[in-house]
């Protein structure tokens, strides 16, 4: 387990991490996490997602319903910690700004305690 939570920035990203150190998450372990890329409209466009798949691999996409408007996802299997996150969105984010779209969201699945 990881003690470094007086590092992480009181925002959102920054409370994640400190509630996946109360739940026991194991940071030394790969991962996969979840990245989730928003689009002003829908569907987004064809070329925004080619560009996501040329630089992360395989896209999901996820249709709107009563929950969500909709979104792109990407995944990676990797060590999680918060500079590799912030980074990851932050090259989403601006790969994906011609076409309206923004990463602001990630998630990351855990072994119940």
């Amino acid at each position: 387990m990881t003690e470094l939570t007086a590092d992480w920035p009181d925002d959102a990203d920054g409370g994640v991490f400190r509630s996946l150190v109360e739940h026991g998450f194991d940071f030394s372990k790969l991962h996969t996490v979840d990245y989730n890329i928003d689009f002003p409209k829908w569907p987004p466009p064809r070329e925004a997602i080619a560009l996501l798949e040329s630089m992360y691999g395989s896209v999901a996409l996820y249709e709107p319903n009563e929950h969500s408007d909709g979104y792109a996802q990407f995944r990676l299997h990797e060590l999680v910690n918060y500079e590799r996150v912030l980074s990851v969105q932050r090259s989403a984010s601006k790969a994906m700004h011609p076409f309206g779209g923004v990463c602001e969201s990630w998630g990351v699945m855990q072994d119940a305690p």
